[in-house]
């Protein structure tokens, strides 16, 4: 039996309809405003003789017409495809999953753009480079939360890591231990050979869970990597406001500026427990090359997935529809013609004639 499934090409896309209800907010605030200024000027039957031809009625229909215009217009952009055909594929690769921390002390900039920044941009990098291992990101402070499962979907991994920021997680802390238990648990039941890579600037954690988890990922023979982010002289935390606006450092009960120092002695041992090894960052080299590189000398094994080879375009159908709503809307006057004023469509003392 032929099995159909929907997917967005560019699902991102998909953001910008989040301007609809303030387009329409917007709009009702314009029109209340504007009736009320003239309830001042004059009452409603007066203002039927002023400007005879106006019509609200119009107005909306033109609104509306647009809004649907600019609707069919973002899914257009972000190209609904169907995909009716679907194959067995076999590769080759391991299951990879990337635990980042995401405490207040990654936004130190010793390593620039930032710890955080820094580390996306590698893990970006490195997405662009696998081919056949399956990825998966979990994110860590003072709790730990799946943010992408493990998948082969490289474009969906790139999206999430996107929209990675501190403040995912509003507890504060480096919860290592937890973010390896949850990435252990992820993994599921998969046959694969499995490697877990944990980027943080080690402070604040719980060195005792770290150490058992990392000793549990042993025994299910996961292997561990570490990249240490931050310099031996550290750096202060920026602090932000709503608006991602820098308003200061982050500072103690003295009202000393916090400097955050990267400490790597429980990251060391993790990568030695795990297998592994341990990478310092630094602003020329995050390490995670190096890791990959390793990781590649593992025997992969052949992981088996079910895939929709072919995939058909379905934006035109959207864009058609957006066309023709575009020329009825430029068509459609706002106000009433002169012809029109003589059979009063819309006018609604015609109902309270019936």
């Amino acid at each position: 039996m032929e099995t159909h499934i929907l997917r967005f090409e560019h699902p991102e896309y998909l953001y910008w309809l989040l301007v609809i209800p303030v387009l329409i907010a917007i709009y009702v605030s314009i029109r209340i405003i504007n009736k009320r200024q003239f309830k001042r000027f004059a009452n409603e039957k007066f203002m039927e003789f002023l400007i005879p031809l106006a019509s609200n009625g119009r107005s909306n229909i033109k609104f509306i017409l647009f809004m649907m215009v600019i609707i069919l217009g973002i899914l257009a952009s972000a190209n609904l495809q169907t995909g009716s055909k679907m194959e067995e594929s076999k590769r080759e690769g391991i299951d990879l999953m990337f635990c980042i921390d995401i405490s207040n002390s990654m936004n130190a900039e010793d390593i620039a753009p930032s710890r955080l920044e820094r580390s996306k941009q590698a893990i970006n990098n490195i997405i662009n480079k696998l081919n056949g291992d399956r990825i998966g990101i979990i994110v860590f402070a003072g709790n730990a939360y799946v943010q992408l499962p493990i998948t082969t979907d490289y474009a969906a991994a790139k999206l999430f890591l996107s929209t990675i920021n501190t403040s995912l997680i509003p507890s504060q802390g480096t919860e290592i231990g937890t973010a390896i238990n949850l990435a252990i648990k992820s993994f599921g039941n998969s046959e694969y050979n499995k490697a877990i890579i944990v980027i943080s600037d080690g402070e604040d954690h719980e060195n005792g869970d770290a150490i058992k988890a990392a000793q549990e990922a042993a025994k299910l023979g996961i292997k561990l990597y570490t990249i240490g982010m931050g310099l031996e002289e550290g750096a202060p935390i920026p602090l932000y406001n709503q608006y991602g606006k820098r308003t200061g450092y982050k500072k103690d009960n003295e009202g000393k500026i916090v400097i955050t120092k990267l400490d790597d002695n429980m990251l060391r041992q993790i990568a030695e427990i795990g297998d592994g090894i341990y990478r310092r960052a630094s602003n020329s080299n995050v390490g995670l090359d190096e890791i990959i590189d390793n990781i590649n000398k593992t025997e992969k094994s052949e992981i088996e997935s079910k895939v929709f080879t072919d995939y058909e375009d379905q934006f035109q159908w959207f864009l058609g529809v957006a066309i023709i709503l575009l020329i009825i809307e430029i068509m459609t006057s706002s106000s009433k013609k002169e012809w029109e004023s003589k059979f009063n469509f819309f006018d609604p003392r015609n109902e309270n004639d019936k």
